[in-house]
C-alpha cells in the first residue's frame, strides 16, 4: 500500500511516517510504503485515482478531492488540533499574539492550508481583503516533492515574503536561524478559541479502498496508538528516523519538536471535532451540507 504525505521534513505527519519506519504497519499485517506529493490536495486526488491508498495530511482537505465527504473515510487522528504556525520577519518585531502585524504584508502558504490563516483572521477581525494581507504560495513551491515548511523559511530568510504559515520544522528553522518570530502557535491556545478544530493532522482512505480491505480502519488506528505509545516512551527515536529521511540539520531538531508534540497524539477523532471542521468547510465554501459523523470518519 501506498501512503501519501505532503510535507516530509516536518513533525506534522511524523506519525504516519514513524508507523511505517517503526515497523507498525507492518505488525498490522499492513506494508506501507511512503511517498510525498505536494500539495495536500494532490495527494488526496492520488487518493481518489487509486494511485495511493493512504493520505496522512490535513483532514479537511479531503474535500478537494471529495465533494460533501462523499467516498473518502478519516480513519484516525495524528494529533489533535490544528497544526501550523504563523511566523513573521523577525524585523517587525511582533509579539505572540500581535496578529495586525500581518495588515500589508505577504504571507505565503500552501494550497488549502492557507484556508486556515483566512478564517482565523477574519475571526480576530482582520479582513484579508481590507488590509492588504496577500496571502499566496510561496515563491519555489512548486512541484510534487516540496517540502513546504523548509522552503516557505528560506524563502523568508531571502525577504521574498514577509512571513508564512506552515508546520512546526519550517517555524523551527526559521526561529533558530534568527529571522523568524512565532505569532501564532494554534495548538498551544493562540488565536480565537474555533481555530483549534479547524483541521488536524489525519489518516484517510478512500471508500473504495475500505471495501477492497475491511481491516484497515481498525489496522491503521492500532499501528498509529503504538507510534504514539512508542514514541512518548522513548522520543528519541525521532532522531533516528530523522537521520535516515530528513537532511542532516532537521534530522537533529526533529526529537524536540515531537516531544513538544506528545500531549496532542491521541487518535481520537471526536463528534465535537468533525462538528468543528464542518463548520469551517462551511464557512470557507469548500462543503454545502451538514454531513453527519459517521459520513466522515470510519466508524
Amino acid at each position: 500500500m501506498k501512503l501519501a504525505v505532503p510535507d516530509m521534513i516536518s513533525n506534522s505527519y511524523f506519525p504516519a511516517i514513524a508507523a511505517i519506519e517503526l515497523g507498525f504497519f507492518k505488525e498490522e499485517g499492513l506494508d506501507v510504503e511512503l511517498e510525498l506529493i505536494f500539495p495536500v490536495d494532490k495527494a488526496y486526488a492520488a487518493l481518489r485515482d487509486g494511485a495511493v491508498d493512504l493520505v496522512a495530511g490535513s483532514a479537511h482537505s479531503a474535500l478537494a478531492a471529495f465533494p460533501e465527504w462523499d467516498g473518502v473515510k478519516l480513519l484516525c487522528a495524528q494529533a489533535q488540533g490544528m497544526y501550523w504556525f504563523l511566523v513573521m520577519h523577525k524585523d517587525f518585531g511582533a509579539q505572540r499574539g500581535e496578529l495586525d502585524v500581518v495588515k500589508g504584508r505577504r504571507i505565503g502558504a500552501a494550497p488549502w492550508v492557507e484556508m486556515g490563516l483566512r478564517r482565523l483572521l477574519i475571526e480576530a477581525g482582520i479582513d484579508p481583503k481590507r488590509d492588504n494581507v496577500a496571502i499566496a504560495p510561496v515563491p519555489g513551491a512548486v512541484g510534487t516533492t516540496v517540502n513546504f515548511g523548509l522552503t516557505a523559511a528560506k524563502a523568508l530568510e531571502e525577504r521574498k515574503i514577509d512571513g508564512f504559515w506552515a508546520n512546526g520544522m519550517g517555524a523551527e528553522v526559521a526561529v533558530t536561524g534568527g529571522t523568524g518570530t512565532v505569532v501564532l502557535d494554534v495548538r498551544r491556545g493562540d488565536g480565537p478559541k474555533p481555530c483549534f478544530n479547524y483541521t488536524m493532522a489525519s489518516v484517510a482512505t478512500s471508500d473504495r479502498v475500505l471495501a477492497r480491505s475491511p481491516g484497515l480502519a481498525a489496522a491503521t488506528v492500532r499501528a498509529l496508538s503504538k507510534t504514539h505509545a512508542a514514541l512518548k516512551k522513548d522520543v528519541s527515536l525521532a532522531t533516528g528516523i530523522g537521520r535516515k529521511l530528513f537532511p542532516p540539520a532537521e534530522a537533529e531538531l526533529i526529537a524536540a519538536l515531537i516531544k513538544r508534540d506528545l500531549p496532542y497524539y491521541d487518535t481520537t477523532i471526536s463528534r465535537e471535532f468533525v462538528a468543528g471542521m464542518n463548520q469551517f468547510a462551511r464557512d470557507v465554501g469548500i462543503l454545502s451540507g451538514d454531513v453527519p459523523y459517521e459520513k466522515v470518519v470510519a466508524v
